[in-house]
């Protein structure tokens, strides 16, 4: 086999199909986010970002960014080791006890990403209790399916956020069987949001545990930010929260939150937790910071849904097909690949706007889109441009606008 030709020609057929994925570079700009330098063609360009993860902007929180210095004057630049072998700052057992307290669990427990909470989790408890078989919702994260995948447990996809559909597959299963329910409360690509307490009356029904991905909602809603569980007022009834500390809490890390006795279990025996470097203790000193103002602060999330509900009107207005959308996530549908690339790289070089398209396999082929995440930080100045930038677009590459609700 001629490896390099084969490796060269599957790129080859991404950059033909329009789904090539390429990185903007880009320089944040501390004090002045969402503003960032764009490295392309030689030179330097001043963008605004428009779908930046760090929803909230506390990636450049001033509270933030003086613990992290102050972490990496007491303790240098890395933690040493893993959790076990001299890596245990006391940072990391600061913020896993704040964390605890924010979930309204007894423990947390601290990874590199989320992707790495989730697929350790998932993999270590579905492959290690006798007998567990998985519940999963259509439309979860890669990591989530990854766990799932590596633990070899049998598994169900139930329609997605369908408690009927969740309680036929269930009901396959005699009530002692060890079960694990795994969704998510915000969708990112959709912005949807999980009815979780029908999710629950039918988890426990079956005597289910029940595994709640709060990435995208985190820092986000709930009276001190939690996430949806707390919205909702169901927190107690979530066998086991995870979450990211890389997008509202603006710096990086993942973690879970459930019973000290689940949280022990899953630090003793998942690999990914074991075998795995600890984050930096500036990283876990910036996020307890960040956690800390997230919860002390419900104003950063009053403004950015008003900066969030205020874009898809805006955009809406303007005819451009804004996608429905419950949450935060503002989804703009293209529904071609390549037209998807074309408006993005039409809105960075013409417009100076950064917006990244979403194309397959992120979303199923046939509903490529833009994916905008407004934050507290864009001023109406912004939004102005982006309309107009979005329009304009639109009307270069013909793509389909929707009538105005006003008309």
């Amino acid at each position: 086999m001629d490896y390099q030709h084969y490796f060269a020609k599957r790129i080859a057929d991404l950059k033909s199909e329009g789904r090539y994925r390429v990185f903007a570079d880009l320089e944040r700009q501390c004090g002045r986010f969402p503003v960032a330098r764009n490295y392309r063609d030689g030179q330097v360009h001043e963008v605004t970002v428009w779908c930046s993860n760090d929803y909230l902007g506390m990636g450049q929180h001033p509270e933030v960014l003086a613990a992290a210095k102050e972490a990496v004057e007491r303790c240098g630049a890395g933690a040493g080791g893993t959790r076990n072998i001299s890596g245990t700052n006391h940072y990391h057992v600061l913020l896993e006890q704040e964390l605890a307290s924010w979930c309204d669990k007894e423990a947390s427990l601290l990874f590199t990403s989320g992707y790495v909470a989730n697929d350790t989790t998932l993999s270590t408890l579905a492959s290690t209790i006798p007998g567990c078989v998985v519940f999963s919702d259509e439309l979860n994260h890669n990591s989530m399916i990854e766990g799932i995948r590596h633990s070899k447990a049998p598994k169900h996809i139930w329609r997605h956020n369908d408690p009927e559909s969740l309680d036929e597959l269930l009901s396959a299963y005699p009530k002692e069987t060890p079960k694990l329910v795994a969704f998510e409360s915000v969708y990112s690509m959709d912005g949807d949001i999980a009815p979780i307490a029908e999710i629950c009356d039918v988890a426990e029904a079956h005597n289910a545990m029940t595994y709640l991905d709060e990435v995208h909602a985190a820092g986000m809603y709930g009276v001190s930010g939690s996430g949806v569980a707390e919205r909702d007022g169901v927190r107690d009834r979530i066998t086991i929260i995870q979450a990211t500390l890389a997008k509202a809490v603006g710096v990086v890390g993942g973690y879970i939150a459930a019973s000290a006795a689940l949280v022990d279990y899953v630090r003793s025996f998942g690999p990914g937790f074991i075998f795995s470097s600890s984050m930096p203790p500036m990283v876990a000193a910036a996020a307890l910071a960040s956690v800390k103002v997230l919860r002390k602060h419900p104003e950063i999330r009053d403004r950015h849904q008003e900066r969030a509900a205020t874009t898809k009107r805006r955009l809406a207005e303007a005819g451009i097909p804004v996608m429905p959308s419950v949450s935060h996530i503002v989804p703009v549908m293209v529904g071609n690949a390549a037209l998807c690339k074309q408006a993005s790289d039409l809105l960075l070089n013409k417009h100076d706007i950064y917006v990244q398209p979403i194309n397959y396999p992120t979303v199923p082929v046939g509903t490529e889109r833009l994916r905008i995440t407004p934050t507290p930080l864009h001023t109406d100045e912004m939004l102005d441009h982006l309309v107009k930038s979005f329009v304009s677009v639109w009307d270069e590459l013909e793509l389909h606008k929707v009538k105005a609700a006003a008309e």
